[in-house]
């Protein structure tokens, strides 16, 4: 099979063309692929190059290494930002949602393999794709609300179209699942064993049309993974269910659960709910199980970034993706700003009225990431006192940053 690389201006980001199929190779391996600028440019490039080829027929997207697709993105770039460069920030955060965008429209399949960590920018390069592949070493993931602000990437809009309350549950608590519940979620399409991803990959290079891109995902995917798994055919082979393939989910499991919990209209009631559940289960609800992990969450994530992000979904539920994005921009935005009042590209007008105790964004990044002391200390502290005022500060234009667009 002849193989042409293709210029991509960056070593962050490989890209080539074998047989039919574009191959984006997410090439930053000492920090799990996270995005930064110049990777999110490079790979919107490619996709560009991949989309104008006739000879392209799909786009396949993995990250090098073995540690995962990708990690999110430069956290240490948008802590930058809310320091003393907004500019820095504002500009990453708009080519992201606008790569994420295009994603969405591709033209032609897109296909990401999504094994080991797939978390929040990694969730937004890969969760927009036409056939999104899970493994036994996926753990995916929107952590937002545990570094100080809400699930951004398009996040919103797809949690909010997950079963039941299992996305208010992944938004609220930022708990990392496993392939079975990504697809149990409505984030992933099918479970392909990672030995069975390079056969896959050789099927997809023999593609003609988009048709043969469902044939082949189709049949190296295992149906409903459970504990009970089966040996189905695959072409001339055979993929065998193991109990190291699919492996069993939790989700679906606890979704009674979940869904009594976490529809309620307030992160307060939330909260209790998830307490009293605990608290009711007494040691059958000990350290280990998901609704323990939930709880633990909970209670250390921001509480600004948890209310602000029960609303964000609430709200994208009647929005488009592409509104959804805006809507992200604004968010993180605000959040970036954070306390400062505005910033350096504020008017003394905007810098005057904008008046709020600024959000966790900086003091989660620093905690978690920065001086790793892992104990933020977030403002407002409680739950009680972040106000509906507060929240809707969030979803307001940035001052001195117009809203989002996208190329027409």
């Amino acid at each position: 099979m002849a193989v042409d690389a293709i210029d991509t201006g960056s070593e962050l980001v490989l890209a080539e063309r074998a047989g039919a199929l574009g191959v984006v190779t997410l090439n930053r391996r000492a920090s799990v692929n996270a995005l930064n600028l110049e990777m999110v440019q490079a790979m919107h490039q490619a996709l560009d190059v991949f989309a104008a080829d006739d000879a392209v027929r799909a786009v396949l997207v993995r990250g090098a290494g073995e540690r995962g697709l990708c990690a999110g993105g430069d956290v240490r770039v948008i802590y930058r930002g809310t320091i003393e460069e907004p500019a820095v920030a504002m500009e990453f955060f708009a080519a992201e949602y606008r790569l994420d965008h295009a994603i969405a429209c591709f033209p032609k399949p897109y296909i990401p393999f999504m094994d080991g960590l797939v978390l929040g920018g990694g969730v937004g390069i890969s969760v927009p794709g036409s056939h999104r592949i899970v493994c036994e070493s996926t753990r995916l993931g929107m952590p937002e609300t545990g570094i100080g602000f809400s699930p951004d990437v398009g996040g919103a809009y797809f949690l909010a179209r997950s079963p039941g309350a299992v996305g208010r549950f992944l938004s609220l608590t930022g708990l990392q699942v496993c392939g079975a519940d990504a697809v149990y979620a409505g984030l992933a399409d099918a479970f392909v064993p990672a030995s069975q991803q390079g056969a896959l990959r050789a099927e997809l290079e023999q593609a003609t049309c988009a048709g043969d891109v469902d044939d082949a995902v189709a049949r190296y995917s295992l149906s409903a993974p459970d504990t009970d798994l089966r040996q189905r055919s695959a072409g001339e082979g055979t993929v065998r269910d193991t109990a190291e393939g699919a492996g069993a989910g939790r989700l679906e499991a606890a979704r009674g659960w979940i869904d009594e919990a976490f529809s309620h209209e307030t992160v307060e009631d939330i909260l209790e709910a998830l307490q009293a559940r605990v608290e009711g289960a007494g040691e059958a609800a000990g350290q280990g199980t998901l609704e323990r992990e939930a709880l633990d969450a909970m209670r250390r994530n921001s509480p600004t970034g948890m209310k602000t992000a029960l609303e964000a979904i609430e709200r994208a539920r009647q929005l488009s993706l592409a509104d959804t994005y805006r809507q992200d921009y604004r968010l993180c935005g605000n959040a970036v700003l954070g306390n400062r009042r505005g910033g350096a590209h504020a008017t003394e007008v905007e810098t005057r009225e904008l008046v709020r105790p600024g959000h966790d964004m900086r003091e989660g990044i620093r905690a978690q990431i920065i001086d790793k002391d892992r104990n933020p200390q977030w403002n407002p502290a409680t739950l009680e006192g972040v106000t509906a005022e507060l929240v809707e500060s969030f979803f307001a234009a940035v001052p001195g940053f117009p809203d989002l667009e996208f190329p027409k």
